[in-house]
């Protein structure tokens, strides 16, 4: 198991909304095997535990 400290990004929409985003690494991305093409991923909260869970989705 890898782990990197990363840091999280705000954005503020023109309508003033704020949402926020994460980039993950490209060796990750690689690993997962994710292409432009084949890019869907499921994310869970894990809100007792404060984790969230990044997994691909497989077809």
């Amino acid at each position: 198991m890898e782990k990197r400290k990363l840091k999280l990004s705000f954005y503020k929409s023109g309508a003033g909304s704020i949402s926020a985003r994460l980039a993950i690494p490209k060796k990750w991305a690689d690993e997962l095997e994710l292409t432009p093409d084949d890019r869907e991923l499921e994310v869970t909260l894990d809100k007792e535990n404060k984790k969230i869970i990044i997994e691909k989705l497989h077809k």
